[in-house]
């Protein structure tokens, strides 16, 4: 899809009016509600969805199918890394008051460091073919990889660990001991230091990008185009924050969605590899972006309802323990 420099200047504007909009109409700190949240979520949805539409309409089914499977592949990449942000507003004991902003400003810095990682690829991709090789490969690998995480994340409770670019900047800087309302920086015995604030929306930023390293991979996997990868991951990120408040304890529920994402990735990675071998000459079936999409739908629809039915026999066999173990006391209280 050829896009013109006008075009890529009038997205990118359209995407900060956005921004601005949202930024503005949340600018007072305060507890998002369940219903504004739902708003919001539903808002990012619709604009997501005419986007994909405008493309249909402007540049036909091709770019448009692109669009809406890489935009399904990275929200629901990056619905797993709510869990990490938990963690983070959990280990940094963010006040509920001011959670809606470090996400905004966490979720923006994520992403321009995306957009660095996708110009990046951009290139690598046009100049070099058989880097889908390697992304195919490392893609296998992840999904592999993401399926004995979630093993080991049965056992036990993941903690977040700060990453080192983190580490390095309270080491410099220094940090407060508490928060100041929604300031940045605060000076401190005449020097000037971080606040927790400014702590955590960079802990969300970068880890962000650690953790989406897998996603920018799996979108070339379904486009090349730039600008569907761009966009793609510009809508998913922007409805992150309130999809955050959205879900609540629910994702608690998504037991599943770790094996879910490894088959996704797991099946763009083989996707990749036939792509790569096609491109070099041998004769493989590739994999329409129909196909792809439907497969990624599927996955994730079966991977909540499977999640929801395992959450829910969890919680009757723990309510039926509980049962039993009242009993047994009562009994021996008698």
């Amino acid at each position: 899809m050829e896009v013109s420099m006008t075009l890529w200047v009038l997205t990118v504007m359209g995407l900060v009016a956005l921004i601005g909009i949202d930024f503005l109409i949340g600018r007072k700190p305060h507890e998002v509600s369940i219903k504004e949240a739902g708003v919001w979520t539903v808002v990012w949805i619709v604009l997501a969805g005419l986007f994909g539409l405008g493309l249909f309409l402007f540049g036909g089914g091709q770019p448009a199918g692109e669009f809406f499977a890489g935009y399904i592949t990275e929200k629901s990449l990056s619905v797993d890394n709510l869990f990490i942000f938990v963690l983070i507003t959990t280990k940094f004991a963010v006040p509920a008051l001011y959670q809606q902003r470090v996400l905004l400003i966490g979720v923006l810095i994520a992403l321009v460091l995306r957009a660095v990682f996708i110009a990046a690829g951009a290139a690598i991709v046009t100049n070099f073919s058989w880097v889908f090789y390697l992304f195919g490969a490392f893609l296998v690998w992840t999904a592999w990889k993401l399926v004995q995480e979630a093993r080991a994340d049965d056992e036990g409770e993941e903690e977040f660990e700060e990453n080192r670019l983190l580490k390095a900047a309270e080491r410099r800087f220094g940090v407060a001991d508490r928060y100041h309302g929604t300031k940045l920086w605060i000076r401190q015995n005449g020097k000037r230091i971080m606040t927790p604030m400014l702590v955590v929306m960079l802990a969300i930023g970068t880890t962000d990008v650690l953790f989406a390293l897998d996603s920018i991979p799996a979108i070339f996997g379904l486009t090349q185009d730039p600008y569907i990868v761009f966009t793609a991951n510009a809508f998913a990120l922007m409805g992150l924050r309130q999809l955050y408040f959205l879900l609540g304890g629910l994702l608690k529920k998504l037991v599943h969605l770790s094996y879910g994402l490894s088959v996704i990735l797991g099946f763009i990675g083989v996707k990749l590899v036939l792509h790569a071998l096609h491109e070099s000459g041998v004769p493989v079936p590739e994999i329409s972006i129909p196909v792809s999409l439907g497969v990624i739908c599927a996955v994730l629809v079966v991977t909540t309802v499977t999640s929801l039915m395992a959450s829910r026999k969890q919680a009757a066999v723990a309510a039926g323990a509980d049962s039993e173990s009242a009993e047994k006391k009562e009994s021996v209280d008698v």
